[in-house]
């Protein structure tokens, strides 16, 4: 296998190496997948568990319908998502989109929150379809704003055409503009790349560009967050980090709603990147609904009863 260091964001030499990439086996992806699905966890496991996966969940809103009140709400509730349980860690980050990342941060500098991560969706998300300015733009605005990681979106159209440099280059260019001042997650938008092979290129191009993070999806295609997709994206950062010595993270995004889902994502995590990926400086799950249950599940295992439903917000 050619060495990384020989990429340099050219179309041929970005294809040179995309060549020297196994195949994914479809089958056998799926099937190990699956098979670490059903691995059951023991009390005191799922006790860690579900703290360990509060702390990775980016509660996110992303709707037209959204309100300065409901993203102030989203951030207490991130914050302290059980007021009465100070011992409830909080969440990794809060995604809201552009416009609404000044109200998220000074919400929660005036909450003690200074401290909790403000992820902004940028590069017109979540189609990703734009002129290269309009996205500068969109990404130097969310920073300015006080975003501390921008979740971007690749141009699904330029990779599936096979223009790899055009896709790289983005990236980089991004990436070139967080700078210090903000992590830089890059969405894969999985369910348009249509083969585990693409998903695997898709994730070695953003890696190679600077990528912090890869993330499976916008939650808004489906299928988004598939367990034999967060496998394949593990197993690329896990050989990254083989290759280069970087740890890069992975966030899965998209499906991801009961506390079963999430612990078959920390299976994943362990069982193939490895435990040094199971904290949320390298995994993180994007959702909403998914925080209610966990906490719910959480009451559950201290008390032994399920909380009503007045519990927990509605979100």
């Amino acid at each position: 296998m050619i060495t990384y260091s020989i990429v340099d964001g050219t179309e041929s030499s970005l294809k040179n190496f995309l060549k020297t990439l196994p195949g994914v086996d479809q089958v056998g992806a799926e099937a190990r997948a699956a098979m670490l699905g059903t691995r059951s966890i023991k009390a005191a496991s799922k006790n860690y568990a579900i703290e360990l996966a509060i702390s990775m969940v980016d509660l996110t809103t992303l709707e037209g319908a959204d309100t300065p009140g409901k993203v102030r709400a989203l951030c207490s509730k991130g914050l302290r998502p059980d007021p009465t349980d100070a011992t409830v860690p909080h969440v990794g980050a809060i995604c809201v989109y552009n416009d609404m990342v000044s109200t998220a941060r000074q919400h929660l500098d005036s909450i003690g929150g200074s401290d909790l991560p403000i992820a902004a969706v940028s590069t017109a998300f979540p189609s990703g379809r734009a002129s290269m300015p309009v996205k500068i733009h969109d990404t130097q605005d969310a920073i300015d704003a006080g975003a501390t990681e921008i979740d971007m979106v690749i141009d699904r159209g330029a990779f599936l055409s096979g223009r790899f440099g055009e896709v790289f280059e983005e990236i980089k260019i991004i990436k070139e503009l967080c700078g210090d001042r903000a992590h830089l997650k890059v969405i894969l938008e999985t369910g348009e790349l249509v083969t585990y092979d693409n998903v695997r290129k898709a994730s070695y191009i953003a890696m190679l560009a600077g990528a912090d993070f890869i993330k499976t999806s916008t939650g808004k295609v489906t299928p988004a967050a598939t367990a034999p997709v967060v496998l394949v994206m593990l197993e690329a950062v896990r050989d990254y980090y083989e290759l280069t010595g970087t740890r890069i993270g992975v966030k899965a995004a998209g499906g991801i709603r009961t506390t079963k889902d999430a612990i078959k994502q920390l299976v994943l995590v362990n069982e193939t990147a490895g435990p040094e990926w199971l904290n949320p400086a390298l995994f993180r799950i994007g959702a909403s609904a998914l925080l209610n249950d966990l906490l719910q599940q959480r009451m559950k295992m201290r008390e032994g009863r399920y909380a009503s439903p007045n519990y927990v917000t509605i979100d």
